[in-house]
């Protein structure tokens, strides 16, 4: 089985890729989180500059619909030796869909094939593609899987939800099942996956998704990891998870500018690590509370030394 780590916008930066592959690893393939300006902004670049992806396999993320913004973002990828890199016809956030970008762009599937005929005409590259099922209704997936089919993909990434359910609910694993059935390019199952424990009777377990898709064979995981750092490797220390969160914090306190922007990105991904902890919720008080980055060093420390992990 090879995992994948989902583009988590504002979290699975060059700074949390970097210090998970170094006490975690176990990913095949790290996605950076979008990019979306064709004139890359100075944290776009920065995010998928050789020197900061050292020694791991990431492929860039564009949210784009237009082809020439598409293509330039992709010619600049291609200038940092990237071979391949990926589509986002998946995010369901408002201000990225009313663009008709992201899952947004899948409302309007003429406009997409005109887009699709080009980037793959054009682009210099190989393209993957990460998308959701349809905006409205269950019944555009195949539409969709026939769009799709047309093209040399190097890999299509499922995430079986319509726009509108955003991350609710359970996902219709019948439409990644549809896929198999009909398209040969390499597939990626990827949504609600938090455990690789289970008989194949609890929802959200790789027994479970195993149990419906046995011929899977790829799995992008993004909450299961932020959630419990150890779900692919199985090392629940707290000392591991301590090195881990404390070089994500000081990787931060160098590049970002003041404890406020630190904080943010901290306090960011503590609304998931703190799973990882028994009985934590006052902690997480305690850590959203904090104003500077000692009083935040301050709460850590007593989640660490107080909870069970």
């Amino acid at each position: 089985m090879k995992y994948y780590l989902a583009p988590m916008e504002g979290i699975t930066t060059y700074n949390f890729r970097r210090a998970y592959h170094k006490y975690y690893g176990g990913v095949e393939k790290y996605f950076t989180p979008f990019i979306g300006n064709r004139k890359l902004n100075s944290r776009e670049r920065n995010d998928i500059l050789p020197e900061h992806n050292e020694g791991m396999n990431v492929v860039p993320q564009i949210l784009a619909n237009r082809p020439e913004d598409f293509l330039s973002i992709a010619d600049v990828a291609a200038s940092y030796g990237y071979p391949t890199v990926n589509l986002n016809l998946g995010c369901p956030s408002g201000t990225v869909t009313a663009r008709k970008r992201g899952a947004g762009f899948l409302s309007v599937p003429e406009e997409l094939e005109r887009f699709l005929d080009e980037i793959f005409d054009k682009g210099r590259l190989r393209i993957s593609v990460k998308t959701r099922i349809g905006v409205e209704d269950m019944e555009e997936w195949g539409r969709l899987l026939e769009l799709f089919g047309r093209y040399p993909m190097e890999e299509l990434i499922i995430h079986p939800r319509l726009l509108r359910e955003g991350y609710g609910g359970r996902v219709h694993i019948e439409t990644f099942e549809a896929a198999v059935g009909c398209l040969r390019i390499p597939l990626c199952y990827n949504g609600d996956i938090i455990s690789l424990d289970g008989d194949g009777t609890e929802y959200g377990t790789m027994g479970w998704l195993i149990s419906r898709l046995p011929d899977v064979d790829t799995v992008m995981v993004g909450r299961g990891i932020l959630q419990r750092p150890g779900f692919l490797t199985g090392d629940h220390s707290a000392d591991t998870l301590r090195a881990f969160h404390d070089e994500i914090l000081e990787g931060y306190i160098q590049i970002m500018s003041g404890d406020t922007n630190t904080l943010y990105k901290m306090k960011e991904l503590w609304t998931f690590m703190i799973q990882s902890f028994e009985n934590s919720e006052r902690y997480l008080k305690k850590i959203r509370k904090a104003g500077s980055v000692s009083e935040y060093r301050i709460a850590v420390d007593s989640i660490f030394r107080e909870c069970n992990v």
